[in-house]
């Protein structure tokens, strides 16, 4: 969504307003020579000059909103954000420099205040800056004063100035340190300076030599520290204003240069002499990490800090080299003017020379080919635009400029389609009506060049040098080429110069096509506008007014009539060689129009940048609306063919689309239907790489899709027996946690018992305590009632004294008041005596002045009698000689027209004489000499007659030989046609065989592949169940060794039968050993129910991963039958296709030679006749002669 500030346009003359308005929609471009010429406003809107306006760019929704520079601005200087990111400050220059301060939260950047610098002349701000807290601003004033001042904006006060620097030393930037609202900083060429605001003025805090070293930015890193970048690639930094150390560029690591430099010290630059391949540090910002700063052309270096309380460079972000730029003008050369850095601290963003933007996420990691700038939104021209075009079957403009570029926009997507950059300078482009090729004028040739889908190829060239206008035709048949003062119209499909247009007497500045194509529109710098017949070649129509350079041309929506601009100041609409309206002008001369299709408006664009929309029919008077566009004069305006944009480009390297719409703010209704498509122009070689590299990607995405079920396999089985590890530990530490459990609440039972006789003790000590608490509370209650009792009494013995004394004081008052009231109404009384008196006097005043005013109104009424009469009088005898005086006027200039009239017609009659007879001389001339041609023609053809009588017998005999070769040509011909017959059956029965055969294989590649999931699936049971049998079998072990255990100890137990005690302990023993306590049954139970659930769960863990397995497999099956069945297809096509291309070719080099075989009979037949008519017939041409 384009949002558009209403105060964009404004109306020149108010009355009969067009109906047809414009609004600014999107422009392509930047404008280079502002300083801090690109800010962020939010993590996803930058804000940048482009024409005369301020663009809020949205890179995430690709939305702009425009902020409009002022109507009278002679140039944008200078940009500045607030810290809050809230308001903009726009440097322009005018009559007055002034600044203009926007407040971007409105929705159309709303101008809060105009700043200028009071009385003093000043004209420009070279930069500016807002203080921390946003409520001040400073500005840098230009040469030769170069004076600092400081406001408090919102009240447009100046608070302060002071003289920074000399003539000699220009300033270049201005700040605000960021911890303080009362501290700027300074620097320059031979200037650094620190201010300090206290007592109503700006001081010099510091005072350091600086006046070899040229300082091109400056960043405050704290309070106290500023880094400033030189034009020798040096970093300095200064603490309270002194040089304190150098940070080492070459080096990754900060160094001091000494521990501390002397205060006063004079500092000399090393640097100097090296030369102009130095790098320059031209753009500084700080963030919270340390740092960044630009390093010669297109590199960025990020510097954080390190805990020696230096600097280290972390990364270093380049300009890519571009491969559409040429070799003069790379990319990577760009010098770096703004840099910023977005408030989240997530993505830098620059500026260039060139016009260019671009940004950098910080968040990214670093790559192994190093960082990378990408665009932030596209590329852009970075000089003037020379040529603009578009065509009717794509939305496409087409735009070339000085910068050696031809670029090709979408104009519905805002998207830069292609571009390519050339050795020469592009004079002039356009863009065939499909849209699939383009014209380019050149300095040295006109190309004509196809649009692929990745590059813009030359097709042919011509030799037409310099060409500065060039249009194809409505049909895209022909096309109009200038070259200085002629017009070359050349055949698009035979690239044929059909005719050459010639008559005008200096260069020619615009071409226009008629809608038929039959005609065509020119004027030129001799101030001539010529209608062009293109069939005839001659001009239908022509107007000439030598004092005026015309500058653009183009046909009414009907073609009935031609529109001229020029620099007379004025529009002209002109039809059948005369001015029928003309649009008087104010100082601003015109520079391109274009008429709408409809027919409702004419648009023009300025020397000044700006556009003006005029109703068509055209009105006398000055009546338009106009728009704040560019910067610099419009070079080239075009109205789409649905009539929703108008494309205006400009010197300043910017296109601007504006949308067209009425009064209501709707889009208009275009009578035509235009359908746009969406072919492409691509190589043959360029289509069979792209078909290789997708073949390969294929077999290659084959062999990625049979590792990875390889490895998920591997995956597959590794995850099974981690699962079976996992369980068991999980079995291990279950049964831990339960004993740990059984633990837990027998302590819980013995703390609860503690707990509970414990509390009953604190209870019975806590109903003691109560009860002493409340018999010392009942006492201390007893002594407190009493000494209320006390203090109440006193209470009503104070409140008595108090009545009493306030009595008194009352009656005294009122004694007070009656004695003033007695003494004031005597004062009132002289006063109202001495009133009346003074009234008197100042009515007998009023009466007297009356008397004087009546007295003097009569006389002046007399006097104004008499002088009416007078020079009424003189009035009418004037006006009696007036009339006189108008009708010989009328009379005499009616006399001069027609005689001027006359001698206009005789001097035209005159002209078209002296060229008819030039013309007729000419034509004797060329018929005499082709009367001498014509007889020495006769008499070559005398001579070879006699010659082509032999020839023809010689050509009847070999007429002969060659129709019986054509007739055993013929037999032989057929005989082949039924020979590849019975073969071409043969391979279409071969392939259906090879075709079953594939499907045959591809049934058994499945049965396999079955085949080994149930054998793997069956062996990984098989490994579960040897694991399952080694458990029991270990089970068994552990019986047996149990049993022969408790037969030992049975034997033992038998020997003691005599001696009953130790039998009994004994038995105990066993018995305690060998027989498990309920305990310990229990938690066996619970441990096999926990083994039972676990074997459970996995076994139908095992059935869902092979019903998984099962899908995948017949999935994986599918897709590779399907995509081996269409690569043999494809494979048995294409065999097929070639085979049938070279038989193909061999037939049609055999039907090429009978042909010409047969032509050269026919030939040979038809010369012979021809000969034998030919002296006849010569005579006649001696007779008309």
């Amino acid at each position: 969504m384009t949002l558009v500030n209403p105060a964009v346009y404004r109306v020149h003359i108010s009355a009969n307003m067009s109906t047809v308005i414009t609004q600014p929609h999107f422009i392509l471009g930047v404008r280079t020579g502002v300083r801090n010429n690109l800010s962020f406003v939010d993590e996803q809107t930058v804000v940048f000059p482009s024409g005369n306006n301020c663009v809020c760019y949205n890179s995430v929704h690709r939305g702009q909103r425009f902020i409009p520079g002022s109507e009278k601005s002679r140039g944008m200087h200078a940009l500045a954000i607030s810290a809050n990111r809230r308001y903009l400050g726009v440097s322009e220059s005018g009559e007055k420099a002034t600044i203009t301060v926007f407040d971007l939260q409105h929705e159309q950047g709303r101008r809060r205040k105009v700043l200028t610098a009071g009385d003093m002349q000043v004209q420009e701000f070279v930069c500016m800056a807002f203080s921390p807290d946003s409520k001040y601003l400073i500005a840098q004033t230009g040469g030769p004063d170069w004076m600092l001042i400081f406001w408090l904006w919102e009240k447009q006060k100046v608070l302060a100035t002071v003289k920074t620097s000399s003539s000699a030393n220009p300033v270049s930037q201005v700040s605000f340190n960021p911890h303080n609202n009362m501290q700027l900083c300074v620097s320059g060429t031979g200037v650094f300076k620190l201010f300090r605001y206290a007592e109503g003025a700006l001081k010099q805090s510091s005072f350091p030599k600086v006046e070899s070293i040229n300082f091109l930015c400056h960043a405050w890193m704290t309070a106290e520290c500023v880094v400033a970048g030189t034009d020798t690639g040096r970093l300095l930094m200064f603490e309270s204003g002194d040089l304190r150390r150098e940070i080492n560029m070459a080096l990754r690591a900060v160094q001091d240069q000494s521990d501390r430099l002397p205060e006063m010290k004079k500092i000399k630059d090393p640097d100097v002499d090296q030369g102009h391949n130095v790098p320059h540090i031209t753009a500084i910002v700080s963030y919270s990490k340390g740092f960044a700063c630009s390093f010669g052309p297109g590199t960025v270096y990020l510097f954080e800090k390190n805990e020696e309380e230096g600097y280290k460079r972390v990364r270093e972000i380049q300009i890519p080299p571009d491969p559409s730029c040429s070799e003069l003008t790379p990319a990577g050369c760009q010098v770096i003017d703004t840099m910023c850095i977005s408030p989240a601290e997530e993505t830098v963003a620059i500026s260039t020379d060139r016009g260019q933007l671009y940004s950098f996420s910080l968040s990214t990691v670093e790559g192994n080919k190093g960082d990378h700038f990408e665009f932030l939104s596209q590329s852009f021209h970075s000089k003037s635009i020379t040529g603009l075009s578009i065509c009717v079957r794509k939305p496409l403009v087409a735009t070339s400029s000085l910068d050696h570029s031809v670029r090709i926009w979408n104009y519905e997507t805002k998207v830069l389609e292609l571009y390519k950059e050339f050795q020469e300078e592009a004079y002039s482009v356009a863009l065939h009506p499909t849209g699939l090729s383009i014209l380019v004028g050149f300095s040295d040739k006109l190309r004509l060049m196809n649009l692929l889908i990745d590059d813009i190829r030359t097709f042919k060239e011509f030799t037409v040098r310099g060409c500065r206008e060039c249009a194809f035709s409505h049909g895209g048949h022909m096309f109009a080429a200038v070259n200085g003062n002629v017009i070359h119209i050349y055949l698009v499909l035979s690239f044929e110069n059909i005719i050459n247009l010639k008559g005008h007497n200096g260069k020619v500045h615009g071409i226009e096509w008629s809608r038929d194509d039959s005609r065509l529109v020119s004027c030129g710098v001799d101030g001539a506008v010529y209608e062009w017949n293109i069939q005839t070649g001659k001009r239908e129509s022509e107007s000439v007014l030598k004092s005026c350079s015309y500058t653009g041309v183009a046909f009414s929506s009907d073609c009935k009539t031609i529109l001229a601009v020029g620099t007379d100041f004025t529009l002209k609409e002109i039809q059948d060689c005369q001015v029928l309206r003309e649009v008087p002008g104010d100082e601003v001369a015109h520079t391109a129009v274009a008429v709408s299709h409809s027919g409702r408006a004419v648009f023009t664009g300025t020397s000044s940048g700006t556009i003006r929309a005029i109703k068509y029919p055209l009105p006398i008077q000055k009546e338009w609306i106009m728009y704040q566009a560019h910067c610099g004069p419009v070079t080239k305006m075009v109205i789409t063919f649905d009539e929703q944009f108008l494309l205006t480009v400009s010197e300043d390297s910017c296109l601007l689309m504006w949308k067209i719409i009425d009064k209501e703010g709707r889009a208009l209704r275009s009578n035509r239907q235009i359908i746009h498509t969406e072919e492409i122009l691509v190589t043959r070689s360029d289509l069979e790489e792209k078909n290789q590299n997708m073949l390969e990607l294929r077999m290659r995405l084959e062999e990625l899709q049979m590792e990875n079920e390889y490895q998920l396999r591997l995956k597959d089985i590794n995850y099974n027996e981690k699962i079976k590890e996992l369980s068991d530990k999980f079995t291990l530490q279950i049964e831990s946690l339960k004993t740990m459990q059984q633990g837990m609440r027998m302590e819980m039972d013995k703390r609860e018992h503690k707990h509970q006789e414990s509390s009953r003790g604190v209870s019975l000590t806590h109903s003691k305590e109560l009860t002493d608490l409340e018999l010392s509370c009942s006492q201390k209650l007893i002594v407190e009632h009493e000494r209320f009792q006390d203090l109440q009494q006193k209470y009503d013995r104070m409140q008595e004294d108090y009545q009493t004394q306030l009595k008194a004081a009352e009656d005294s008052r009122v004694q007070a008041l009656e004695e003033v009231t007695q003494l004031y109404e005597a004062r009132l009384q002289e006063k109202t005596r001495h009133l009346a008196q003074c009234q008197e006097e100042s009515q007998q005043r009023d009466r007297e002045l009356k008397e004087m005013i009546r007295q003097t109104e009569e006389d002046q009424e007399r006097m104004i009698n008499d002088i009416q009469i007078k020079y009424e009088r003189k009035v009418h005898t004037e006006q009696d000689t007036n009339t006189k005086l108008k009708g010989e006027t009328v009379h005499i200039t009616q006399k001069v027209y027609t005689l001027q009239r006359q001698i206009d017609d005789k001097c035209s009659d005159i002209n078209k004489m002296k060229k008819e007879q030039q013309r007729l001389v000419g034509l004797i001339r060329s018929l005499e000499s082709d009367i001498e041609e014509l007889k020495r023609q006769i008499a070559g053809h005398e001579k070879t007659n006699q010659d082509k009588d032999k020839t023809i017998s010689n050509l009847k005999k070999k007429n002969q030989e060659l129709e019986k070769l054509k007739f055993v040509l013929d037999f032989q011909l057929n005989e082949l046609k039924k020979q590849t017959e019975p073969q071409l059956d043969d391979i279409n029965e071969k392939t259906e065989q090879i075709h079953q055969l594939e499907e045959d294989l591809v049934q058994i590649d499945n049965s396999n592949t079955q085949l080994k999931v149930t054998v793997s699936d069956l062996r990984l049971k098989l490994k579960t169940r040897d694991k399952e049998m080694q458990k029991e079998v270990q089970k068994v072990k552990d019986l047996e060794t149990h049993l022969q255990r408790l037969k030992s100890d049975l034997h033992k137990c038998v020997g003691f039968i005599q001696e009953p005690k130790k039998l009994k302990d004994s038995v105990r023993t066993i018995y305690a050993r060998y027989v498990p306590q309920p305990g310990e049954a229990e938690t066996k139970t619970v441990n096999e129910d926990v083994v039972q659930a676990i074997v459970q769960q996995r076994d139908h863990l095992e059935k869902t991963v092979s019903d998984l397995k099962t899908r995948l497999v017949k999935s994986a099956e599918d897709h590779e039958r399907v995509y081996v069945k269409i690569m043999k297809e494809n494979v048995t096509l294409i065999t097929e296709i070639n085979e049938l291309r070279k038989e193909l070719r061999l037939v049609r080099i055999q039907v090429k030679d009978y042909k010409s075989q047969l032509a050269k009979i026919k030939q040979s037949n038809k010369s012979r006749p021809n000969s034998e008519d030919g002296p006849k017939t010569e005579p006649k041409h001696e007779d008309i002669n």
